[in-house]
């Protein structure tokens, strides 16, 4: 179930907590993309808070909500880059996208394969998602004060079984929020500090959130230990009759 459009913009607009979120996950989605000159670049869920920094080299930039959440103009004081979609079918031609962002669309969407499906379908030959999750082992996940608490929280494991399962490759992962998901001042104020001391720990433990990166796979491999079969000359003849000899014709 998705949350609404006006609960996710008060979180991260309107609470301190929700702006620290906001900048830690931009920071790490630039570490692993800091250069998208030239390229189009798509938020799916609520990506809004994390594409800003990616309007200022990339040449295009869009933001689809879906329509169980609703939308919300974007950027503010802008024109606008949002747009309202179906969940499972976006107005975007086949392989138009380069990189793509899926913030709060996962975890809370009820038809994963429809929606993995369809991302498939307009990324780019080579083109790279990047699945921001809820950590299922962190305290994120545990309190529905932040969006993090909502839907099905995921480990590293699971989201890279289940995009592999729909042709897509991963590649690389972080994590962000590893601070506890509190208001109160103190946490707020060494917030730094905390993403700096988790990211020398095992993200999969403390992280509040998960970030995957997988690319589209545009050829199938085969499945590891099935066993090719290449058939022999002989094998290749098998069932074929012996040649018989020409009845020698009679005499006139």
């Amino acid at each position: 179930m998705h949350l609404d459009v006006v609960d996710l913009r008060a979180f991260y607009y309107r609470t301190k907590l929700g702006r620290v979120a906001q900048r830690n996950l931009q920071a790490g989605l630039r570490r692993l993309w800091p250069d998208t000159k030239g390229m189009t670049v798509v938020g799916f869920g609520f990506a809004a808070p994390f594409l800003r920094p990616f309007l200022e080299d990339a040449a295009r930039v869009m933001c689809l909500m879906p329509d169980q959440q609703g939308v919300m103009p974007w950027p503010s004081g802008e024109a606008n880059h949002s747009a309202l979609v179906e969940e499972t079918s976006w107005p975007l031609a086949a392989g138009s996208v380069d990189r793509l962002i899926v913030a709060h669309g996962l975890e809370t969407c009820e038809l994963a394969s429809a929606l993995l499906s369809e991302i498939f379908r307009v990324l780019a030959p080579g083109g790279h998602v990047i699945f921001i999750v809820p950590n299922r082992a962190g305290a994120w996940a545990r309190r529905d004060a932040t969006p993090f608490g909502y839907g099905r929280p995921y480990s590293f494991g699971q989201v890279e079984t289940l995009l592999r399962n729909h042709k897509f490759l991963p590649e690389r992962h972080a994590a962000a929020l590893y601070g506890p998901p509190s208001h109160r001042r103190f946490w707020l104020r060494t917030s730094g500090i905390w993403e700096s001391l988790g990211a020398r720990m095992d993200a999969q433990l403390i992280a509040g959130a998960l970030m995957v990166e997988a690319t589209k796979q545009v050829y199938a491999t085969p499945k590891s230990g099935t066993p090719v079969t290449v058939p022999g000359p002989l094998e290749v003849l098998e069932g074929l009759t012996k040649p018989k000899p020409k009845p020698a014709l009679g005499r006139v």
